[in-house]
């Protein structure tokens, strides 16, 4: 089955008193081209989330974005050091009385903040960072699996169009193939006219004739383009159907329908078959360029 390039997933995962929210993006890029937005404290796990993003996703433009958010009660990661700050107003205090001076209480706790140690930075703790980026690789990996979800269905309507090209494709060569019967009798005729003239000329050479005939029947002929044009159109169908379709594939293959159609196009030398080469362009163009949205 055929998965876009284009795909979208979000998903939110609540544990532990931790809310994360991780959103999934994909769009079309020759390559993989990874960008992650994540909190500074897990930034170390970049590394695995670009590894994780690469297995599942393989090809296209991605961009990873995490949310966290607290639904319980927080501990600032600094606390004032009470007895210490105590201890400070305490000296600070009996220093103005000492001198006779007058000191508001909010004047004496400002300074008192200010003085060294007055704050204790709590230490993290290892078994809550690992608890959270468990919580955070469920909610990676459900935005992954739903964005590979979405890929898959984008993936059934670009089989559906490819299959639709394909047949307009192969009903414009029928017609080419109806209308190739009716071309060749007059080939032959024009080649009859310019063969009398030849007859009548006085310097009639049967070795350039020949070499004339073979010219004009290798020139006109389209039999095999025709061949290989429907074999070609029969192959991108089979190739579409398995496990082996991909953009790069299906594009050379394309390709191969591309130059078949030029060449009868170029030969056919028939105006009715000239406007059915043009609509088979038309619609081979559309082929390429939604191959450029498939992994």
């Amino acid at each position: 089955m055929l998965k876009s390039m284009t795909g979208f997933g979000n998903a939110t995962v609540e544990a532990g008193g931790l809310s994360v929210t991780a959103e999934v993006k994909t769009l079309n890029s020759k390559f993989l081209d990874i960008y992650c937005r994540i909190p500074r404290q897990f930034s170390d796990k970049e590394i695995e989330l670009r590894a994780l993003l690469t297995q599942q996703l393989e090809r296209g433009k991605v961009e990873l974005s995490l949310n966290l958010a607290r639904t319980n009660a927080v501990r600032p990661g600094v606390t004032i050091n009470r007895p210490l700050v105590a201890a400070y107003v305490s000296d600070l205090k009996e220093t103005a009385n000492s001198m006779l001076m007058s000191v508001s209480d909010s004047d004496v706790l400002q300074l008192a903040l200010q003085q060294p140690n007055a704050y204790v930075t709590e230490s993290a703790d290892p078994s809550a960072d690992s608890s959270d980026w468990a919580t955070i690789q469920a909610a990676v990996q459900e935005a992954l699996r739903r964005c590979d979800e979405f890929r898959r269905q984008d993936g059934a309507v670009l089989e559906s169009k490819f299959q639709e090209y394909i047949k307009i494709i192969s009903d414009r060569l029928a017609d080419v193939e109806q209308q190739d019967v009716q071309r060749i009798p007059a080939v032959r005729e024009r080649m009859r006219n310019n063969v009398k003239e030849l007859l009548e000329s006085e310097t009639f050479d049967h070795n350039r004739f020949e070499q004339e005939l073979m010219y004009y029947v290798e020139k006109f002929d389209i039999s095999e383009e025709k061949v290989r044009l429907k074999n070609h159109l029969s192959y991108f169908l089979e190739v579409l159907s398995t496990e082996e379709a991909n953009g790069k594939k299906l594009n050379f293959i394309s390709q191969e329908i591309g130059r078949e159609i030029n060449t009868i196009g170029s030969k056919a030398n028939d105006a009715a078959i000239q406007r059915f080469v043009v609509q088979m362009k038309d619609e081979l163009e559309k082929i390429k360029e939604q191959t450029m949205n498939v992994i």
